[in-house]
């Protein structure tokens, strides 16, 4: 949850910003971050669903491709081209979704009743944490090394979840 917060808010901070470098005017970046707030709230039966049906740490570790993928299209997409950018926006508003859904249900079932208020306070104060810190310091890694640089770095480090997952999963046995 923590990893989804920080690469979402990361590039979905600085997609406007991106988008009125090259031209664009505040309604279609306003359209694409619409769009991407959609997708972070709107699928969260479904991917309720699939954490029951498919398992948590499978839907963790999906959360982490999709992220790869965002940051991904978010990087390689031709800046004047409104749609890609909107396709790369509503993947990382998904792939939040799904890592904030699988995490909530992992944390819910590894913590016994007695403290799980308490622990998913201090997780919700660490997504907070990391979101603060994506929305600061992905300013400086634009204007250091440009949209595409944090686009693409957020979407491998997104991809960090998957080997987590999948090392969780084995020792479940």
């Amino acid at each position: 949850m923590v990893l989804s917060q920080l690469v979402m808010i990361a590039i979905m901070t600085m997609t406007p910003v991106h988008m009125r470098a090259h031209g664009h005017d505040t309604q279609a970046a306003g359209f694409v971050i619409a769009l991407h707030v959609g997708a972070m709230f709107l699928p969260s039966p479904l991917s309720g669903w699939l954490v029951d049906r498919v398992g948590r740490l499978k839907v963790a570790a999906a959360s982490g491709l999709t992220l790869l993928a965002a940051g991904l299209l978010a990087a390689l997409a031709p800046p004047h081209h409104v749609p890609v950018l909107a396709v790369a926006l509503v993947l990382l508003g998904v792939g939040w979704n799904l890592g904030l859904v699988s995490g909530t249900a992992i944390v819910t079932d590894a913590v016994p009743l007695a403290t799980r208020a308490a622990t998913q306070g201090l997780v919700d104060v660490g997504i907070a944490v990391a979101g603060a810190t994506g929305g600061m310091t992905s300013g400086l890694v634009v204007a250091g090394s440009g949209f595409p640089a944090l686009a693409a770095g957020g979407g491998v480090l997104a991809l960090a979840v998957v080997p987590v997952a999948a090392l969780a999963g084995r020792d479940k046995g």
